[in-house]
């Protein structure tokens, strides 16, 4: 009888990612997408908010591909283009903070071993790092123990500028060659070869494998 298939996805995957692990001493990660499924929060907050004006509503996956350029650019996809004015965006990204801020983790949780990964890492001696473009408090709400947490701050430019990963560099003495940049878009892989360190995508997130690769990902998991 023949034998069944060896199955090699999960070797390939281990694989991949000691590639990536190689002459690595900190570890920056993405938040929204990479270490925590945060969508659900994010969608039922702004859909209230939009509710309280009439406003349509948006699904899951639209919310997807409005997030991942901080909470501005967010509200600013999900009004209807004639209210996209300056007042207006700031009126609701206002409403938007204080509601979510108070439901923040009602449906947010890691992804599926994502503890796990970070034991380990922490087992192995790496420094880890989060650089994310949702705002300071929300960030720091959501991660804890982690040696350097970073979200959108005043006068610190979003990603994919490579201002807040240079920041971590300074902050933990690390040099750029020691260091790899994971998350799950387009916008994180700009962001890793605009700092130039490594890059990682995850394709369990909010974007498409093929927007990784297009963004030009080091590594693939």
């Amino acid at each position: 009888s023949r034998r069944p298939p060896r199955r090699l996805r999960p070797r390939v995957a281990r694989n991949k990612l000691n590639d990536a692990m190689k002459n690595t001493e900190l570890v920056i990660f993405d938040l929204d997408g990479t270490l925590l499924n945060t969508i659900g929060d994010l969608a039922v907050s702004c859909n209230a908010v939009l509710a309280l004006r009439g406003l349509p509503q948006h699904s899951y996956e639209e919310y997807c591909h409005f997030v991942g350029n901080g909470i501005l650019r967010l509200v600013e996809r999900a009004l209807p283009e004639p209210l996209r004015t300056p007042e207006n965006v700031a009126l609701v990204r206002a409403d938007f903070v204080k509601y979510y801020t108070e439901h923040i983790d009602t449906y947010t949780k890691p992804y599926d071993g994502i503890p796990e990964l970070v034991a380990e890492l922490r087992r192995r001696g790496l420094r880890l790092a989060v650089a994310s473009n949702k705002f300071q408090a929300g960030t720091e709400k959501l991660i804890g123990l982690f040696d350097v947490v970073f979200g959108q701050r005043p006068d610190v430019p979003l990603k994919p500028s490579p201002a807040v990963v240079e920041e971590i560099l300074a902050r933990t003495g690390t040099a750029p060659e020691r260091v790899l940049y994971v998350g799950d878009s387009g916008v994180d892989m700009e962001t890793a070869r605009a700092a130039g360190v490594r890059s990682c995508g995850v394709t369990w997130g909010f974007r498409e494998r093929e927007e990784l690769v297009g963004a030009g990902a080091g590594h693939l998991i």
